[in-house]
C-alpha cells in the first residue's frame, strides 16, 4: 500500500504540471490524468465515501479542475494567497486538503455584485478594480475542511477562516497567487460553476 500510495503521488504530480502547463495538452491527455487524479484521491482517502463530483485545486498551476462522474468537464485559472499555503488563523495562507461545500451565498445576485460579510451591498464592482481591499464579487462558495489538525478545528479551521471560492473585481491578478487566503475566480465562471454545484461537493486543494 505505502509503495502504490508513493508511485501514485509521484506520478499525478508530474503529469497534472504537464496537463496544466499553459493548458496546452490534449483533451484525451487530461481526461488520463483525471483518471490518475482519482485514483489517487482513493488511496489518499480511503475511507472517503465514492462521490461523482470533485473540484480539484492545483496551487502550483492555478487552476480549478471540475471533475464529473469521472470526467472533466471544465477548466478554470484562479489565484490563491500571495502569501502561500498555510491554515493557521489570520495567516491569510491557502489552506490544503480535502474540503466540501458547506455555503452557497448569492443566487440570482448581478455579476459583479460586492459581498461584505457575506451579505450582498448593492454595489457592482468594476473590472481590475479590486487593488488591496480585495473584494468578493458575483458568488460565494464557503469552504469547510474535512482533515482534523489540517483545515479542521481549532486555529485551522478553514469555515472559521471564512475560506471560500469566489468571484474577484482584480481578474487581471487571475493565474498567479494574489488573494488574501480565498480562491479567486472570474466573475462569469464563479458564477457558471455556483450554478453547477451543491452544498456536499467535494474540494480538494493540492500544492502540487
Amino acid at each position: 500500500m505505502i509503495v502504490r500510495y508513493l508511485f501514485l503521488r509521484s506520478w499525478l504530480t508530474l503529469s497534472v504540471l504537464a496537463f496544466a502547463f499553459d493548458g496546452k495538452a490534449q483533451p484525451g491527455t487530461k481526461q488520463g490524468l483525471v483518471d490518475l487524479f482519482l485514483e489517487y484521491m482513493s488511496v489518499r482517502y480511503p475511507g472517503m465515501p465514492a462521490q461523482s463530483e470533485v473540484l480539484y485545486i492545483s496551487v502550483r498551476n492555478q487552476r480549478l479542475f471540475h471533475v464529473k462522474n469521472g470526467r472533466l468537464i471544465h477548466e478554470y485559472t484562479i489565484s490563491t494567497s500571495s502569501q502561500g499555503l498555510g491554515s493557521e488563523k489570520d495567516s491569510y495562507r491557502t489552506p490544503t486538503g480535502l474540503h466540501y461545500i458547506r455555503e452557497r451565498i448569492g443566487e440570482d445576485q448581478p455579476a459583479w455584485s460586492v459581498f461584505r460579510e457575506r451579505r450582498c451591498t448593492g454595489e457592482l464592482a468594476d473590472s481590475c478594480s479590486g487593488g488591496q481591499e480585495d473584494l468578493i464579487t458575483s458568488r460565494i462558495l464557503w469552504l469547510s475542511g474535512m482533515e482534523s489538525g489540517l483545515n479542521a478545528g481549532g486555529a485551522v479551521d478553514s469555515y472559521d477562516r471564512w475560506i471560500y471560492i469566489h468571484g474577484t473585481a482584480d481578474e487581471c491578478s487571475l493565474g498567479s497567487p494574489s488573494s488574501h487566503g480565498c480562491i479567486r475566480m472570474r466573475n462569469r465562471e464563479v458564477i457558471g460553476l455556483f450554478d453547477q454545484v451543491k452544498v456536499g461537493t467535494l474540494v480538494v486543494i493540492f500544492d502540487n
